[in-house]
């Protein structure tokens, strides 16, 4: 038998429909403990720091708009998204599917060394998706270009850009592209389903205008497919690192703005003709993959018959 990535959790003998469901359950509940204690551990450190840490948990608790450019806000954001990797893979450990590997890609684990050689082509893509939109479009528009500037939190902020982003990214594909995905293929088989049906909670987890939803369904989308077409999630987070790094790092120089909540068509353009370079280049690179984009498992050894003419013990 052999199972395609939406599949993996029909791979494991002790499968049952409602598994996945507790899964989920159980992900939840060790998501909100984990939850409860890094806000009590953020709290412990601003009644030791009342004056540098302890005022921006102020500003975190009480302010009703989060601001992503202040440093300490945008970790406690990347760390609370984060914490769904190890709730995901706690509750797994206890419902399965076995081995856990199988939420990373048909082989049983991250293909780190694959995932290695996507990080050029990663960073080609979205470089050129900047160029075209920071340089390009406007030069076209005749509006003036954005210059850089460092201000009193650009470095921190770059430094918690360069350290959580990949935390907090890898987490939401392991949910959205690797639970989800599995939970929805192992009730329906076409992989549709399970490439269309996570896209809706995917934006709904992002509060933008109709055109900013557009563009992160536009991006829940590819990652679906790049994740069953090469049989893992590799793909899906390094876009999905060097995306919102890219962002985040420009946000921290004052060239984008990281609290922006309204798209725009161009906006949708750019981030799919982006994404169509990148899974170009993808499948491009993926021929020594090509084998392991299902999970084989060997046959059941058949038992032959016994002989004529001898009878069997009892």
């Amino acid at each position: 038998m052999n199972f395609a990535f939406h599949r993996l959790a029909r791979s494991w003998p002790k499968y049952r429909w409602f598994k996945p469901l507790l899964t989920g359950l159980i992900a939840i509940v060790f998501y909100v403990l984990l939850s409860v204690l890094v806000s009590l551990g953020f709290f412990a450190v601003s009644l030791i720091d009342p004056q540098g840490f302890g005022a921006g948990f102020e500003r975190l608790v009480f302010e009703t708009v989060i601001d992503n450019s202040d440093p300490l806000v945008l970790a406690y954001s990347l760390v609370v998204v984060a914490l769904m990797l190890p709730a995901l893979l706690l509750a797994t450990l206890i419902m399965g599917p076995r081995p856990l590997g199988l939420l990373s890609s048909v082989v049983g684990r991250l293909r780190w060394h694959w995932m290695g050689r996507l990080l050029l082509p990663a960073l080609g893509a979205f470089a050129a998706s900047y160029v075209l939109y920071l340089l390009v479009l406007p030069l076209i528009a005749g509006d003036p270009l954005v210059a850089p500037q460092v201000g009193a939190s650009t470095w921190v902020m770059l430094a918690v850009t360069l350290l959580l982003v990949p935390l907090q990214a890898t987490a939401e594909e392991y949910v959205f592209r690797g639970y989800l995905m599995q939970t929805i293929g192992g009730w329906l088989k076409h992989p549709a389903w399970a490439i269309l049906l996570p896209v809706p909670l995917f934006m709904a987890g992002h509060l933008y205008d109709v055109w900013g939803l557009l563009d992160v369904g536009v991006f829940a989308l590819f990652a679906g497919w790049i994740t069953w077409r090469t049989g893992g999630l590799e793909a899906a987070i390094m876009a999905h690192v060097i995306n919102n790094a890219s962002i985040f790092a420009l946000g921290a120089f004052g060239m984008v703005d990281v609290n922006a909540a309204e798209g725009s068509p161009w906006g949708v353009l750019v981030t799919a003709l982006t994404l169509g370079l990148y899974a170009w280049l993808v499948l491009r690179m993926s021929g020594g993959i090509h084998r392991e984009r299902r999970l084989v498992l060997p046959a059941a050894p058949t038992v032959p018959p016994p002989m004529q003419g001898y009878a069997q013990d009892e």
